[in-house]
């Protein structure tokens, strides 16, 4: 799970193998498989920086295709 923060500055965690997709317009909306939309203030980047370490701590091959 990565820390996201919503709007309202509350904590959010989120399963970042279910995130679908992320579009800024300004503010960050991931679109998670299930159809679900989660607006956060995190920007791509931190959310990306967040997926990537996230993945990298439970030990997923570098090499998978994304």
């Amino acid at each position: 799970m990565i820390e996201l923060n919503r709007l309202d500055g509350k904590v959010y965690w989120v399963n970042p193998h279910m995130i679908e997709s992320m579009e800024s317009n300004p503010d960050l909306t991931l679109t998670m498989l299930s159809g679900k939309k989660i607006v956060v203030r995190n920007s791509p980047e931190d959310v990306i920086e967040k997926i990537i370490a996230y993945r990298k701590k439970i030990g997923i091959n570098s090499q998978e295709v994304l």
